[in-house]
């Protein structure tokens, strides 16, 4: 009897009540156990996939006040086009699809609507990553402080996909406040306080160790087998006073872009080293903002002050405030680039526009002296001057989604079929540049209008267009 009592006790641990499932009292084998330890696992990977054993990310902060901005790939207006070129159209084209590019050369957002500003539309180019070059050595970390005694010694210049491709995979998103989570992630275009408004620029980068093992199971755990862990960094938007320069360790510092310098917002100080290392930047690098009060002067072939009725100017953008380009013109320039199994197709994308339109004839809008962008069911309407033609180089040979740069198109093709601009000489030509016009500019200081995928386009004026170099 007391036998008895004494089997019928379950043995000690975990492991022992394993052996002693079942009604029979029969140990269960090696089989029985793995399937308690699959049942486990799946139970578990939903709890991880919803709370990954990480610490919540800016982004997952974010989410929690703020709507992201922009149209997610699966819904952008440059999906399920027909992919031939229209050889006839009715000649009233239309906006497919707008962007925005908060920090130059990196990734764009695409947006149903924009607030159109003298410098360009809002949020675009704000940014721009350079890189400190010198007449000596310089270390990537060491301060520019006691060497700008000597303004010859060093200089910031601008860096584009140009020189590191792989800016286009920087992912930059755009946060808006979102009260009670009931706005729509579009509302920010009727929003001029920028204070509460907020980017993260994210980009590929995984921990070695312990650390970088966890990252990389969330991230297949939140985006799928495909993803790859990220690092994040978060950049307000808004023009920082004097307290916030001096308590983030922000400063004023002359950036040159092409043959242009300006004094800009140094915000250096928010970079991770881990960014520079991604990116290949030997040299120190640098995040300037651009200062709403110091734009650039637009000259060359923008209207003058007298004729548009303001000094047109703009801010990090190359050149002039937007750029516009033609799909059917892409189209019909694709037809003659070599394609092969690493651009197996031209994507409007690589040219980086502004605006987007669709529903006129391959390169009419080379013709364009002046042009409206109108709504059918509202008041909205955008004049604009189209200012010249854009002069491409080697970037349109970057891939906007991995960064891998093609070593010869469509550089090649654009030289080839494309030298079309009296003014550019040896250069090829896609796209048209856009100075945008006000209705009183004389008048008032709070100069803007709106573009909206959908408006109608409405030439005003035709004309021969002369590049000018700068």
């Amino acid at each position: 009897m007391a036998e008895a009592s004494q089997r019928a006790l379950p043995p000690p641990g975990i492991l022992g009540s394993l052996g002693t499932l079942g009604t029979s009292g029969t140990p269960i084998d090696a089989g029985g156990i793995f399937l308690v330890l699959i049942t486990i696992g799946v139970f578990l990977l939903p709890i991880f996939a919803l709370f990954p054993p990480l610490p919540p990310s800016p982004s997952d902060a974010a989410a929690q006040t703020h709507a992201k901005l922009g149209l997610p790939r699966s819904k952008s207006k440059l999906k399920n086009l027909n992919p031939t070129v229209k050889e006839s159209t009715d000649g009233r084209g239309k906006i497919q699809s707008i962007w925005i590019y908060p920090i130059k050369s990196c990734r764009g957002i695409e947006v149903s609507k924009a607030r159109v500003l003298p410098q360009g539309l809002q949020f675009d180019r704000l940014f721009t990553f350079a890189q400190l070059k010198s007449t000596f050595p310089a270390s990537s970390t060491q301060s520019t402080q006691g060497i700008d005694e000597k303004e010859d010694e060093h200089a910031w210049h601008f860096i584009t996909q140009r020189q590191f491709p792989r800016l286009a995979t920087v992912a930059v998103d755009l946060w808006v406040p979102d009260e009670g989570k009931k706005a729509s992630s579009l509302d920010w275009t009727d929003r001029k306080d920028l204070s509460d408004v907020f980017l993260i620029m994210r980009f590929p980068w995984r921990e070695a160790g312990f650390m970088g093992s966890l990252a990389w199971l969330a991230a297949k755990l939140r985006g799928g087998l495909s993803a790859q862990p990220e690092k994040e960094i978060l950049i307000p938007v808004a023009v920082p006073s004097q307290e916030e320069m001096s308590s983030r360790g922000y400063s004023y510092d002359q950036v040159t872009i092409w043959k242009d310098t300006i004094e800009a917002i140094d915000m250096s100080a928010e970079l991770p080293r881990e960014l520079q290392l991604y990116l290949g930047v030997s040299n120190k690098l640098g995040l300037f903002r651009v200062d709403p009060n110091r734009l650039r002067e637009v000259m060359r072939c923008a209207p003058r002050k007298d004729v548009a009725g303001y000094q047109p100017v703009t801010g990090f953008q190359d050149a002039y405030p937007l750029h516009m380009i033609n799909l059917t013109s892409v189209k019909d320039f694709e037809s003659k680039v070599g394609l092969d199994k690493d651009l197996p197709e031209l994507d409007v994308r690589r040219f980086r526009a502004n605006v987007i339109v669709d529903g006129v004839d391959a390169y009419d809008e080379e013709t364009w002296k002046a042009v409206a962008f109108k709504s059918s069911s509202s008041d909205l309407k955008a004049d604009f001057d189209v200012s010249c033609r854009t002069v491409r180089c080697k970037m349109p040979n970057v891939d906007q989604d991995t960064g891998y740069r093609h070593p010869i198109e469509p550089d090649r093709s654009l030289r080839l079929y494309r030298e079309v601009d009296e003014g550019a000489k040896h250069m090829g030509c896609l796209g048209m540049q856009l100075t945008p016009l006000f209705e009183r500019a004389n008048e008032s200081l709070d100069l803007e209008s709106w573009v909206e995928v959908g408006m109608e386009v409405e030439v005003s004026k035709r004309g021969e267009h002369l590049y000018i170099k700068q």
